[in-house]
């Protein structure tokens, strides 16, 4: 790991600053900076030089597995305007397609898995996850085919742009790492002008790498942007 690099872990007003120590991950610094601080530090902006953590216990960020009285919900998220602006290639939103689709991964018989973000109790969208060698297609396009790549959406729109977004994908993280100690990263490719999710995935701590030409359902193409986390730099180990 590289020494000297700050972090600083933003609680109840105040700035704990620090830095990460020689093999120590930046979750491992914030969490020993953080030290008598009640509550766990999560990421808030890991894309600077600084590596920025806040600690809110109030805030309680949530996911749960998705069953299937979760996918007429669902169903209402893809129909959104925001979501499907992005989402528009993934097939018919309408509540039959959506449990026909997403009704095999909720049951668990594909190599995707599906939960839903709560957020002090309420439901607000979701997060899918596959090991990507699952999916060998896709997996010839990305670098790493061990690498556990995933999909996320803010489903309700009364809760966009609340700053969420890679706090989401921190507590995903963290739940990633216990369910697949081995993976070496985390991968995700949002659309290229997808500038909002690029910027989540840049908080979260992941790294923008190769563009390339992501084939659709509909038979379209969508150039998609490679974004990977170091899972060892960042979260460190299980």
């Amino acid at each position: 790991m590289p020494d000297h690099v700050p972090v600083v872990v933003c609680h109840d007003g105040r700035e704990l600053a620090g830095a990460v120590g020689p093999d120590e991950s930046w979750a491992a610094a914030a969490a020993r900076i953080a030290s008598g601080v009640p509550g766990d530090p999560v990421a808030d902006d890991l894309s600077g030089v600084v590596k920025r953590f806040v600690v809110e216990p109030d805030q309680r960020i949530v996911l749960r597995a998705m069953t299937r009285g979760d996918l007429p919900i669902l169903a209402r998220w893809l129909r959104e305007e925001h979501v499907r602006r992005w989402w528009g290639n993934d097939g018919d939103p309408g509540t039959d397609a959506v449990l026909s689709r997403y009704g095999p991964r909720v049951d668990g018989t594909t190599p995707t898995r599906m939960w839903v973000v709560d957020v002090n109790g309420h439901s607000i969208g979701f997060v899918q996850d596959y090991r990507i060698r699952d999916y060998p297609d896709f997996a010839l396009l990305t670098p790493d085919p061990d690498a556990i790549g995933l999909d996320y959406v803010i489903g309700e729109p009364a809760w966009v742009g609340r700053g969420l977004g890679a706090r989401i994908l921190w507590a995903w993280m963290l739940g990633a790492r216990r369910r697949f100690p081995d993976a070496p990263a985390y991968f995700a490719a949002p659309d290229h002008a997808n500038a909002a999710s690029l910027r989540i995935l840049d908080k979260a701590g992941f790294v923008q790498g190769t563009w390339f030409d992501e084939p659709q359902r509909d038979g379209g193409v969508a150039t998609v942007v490679g974004c990977t986390l170091d899972v060892r730099r960042v979260l460190g180990g299980p």
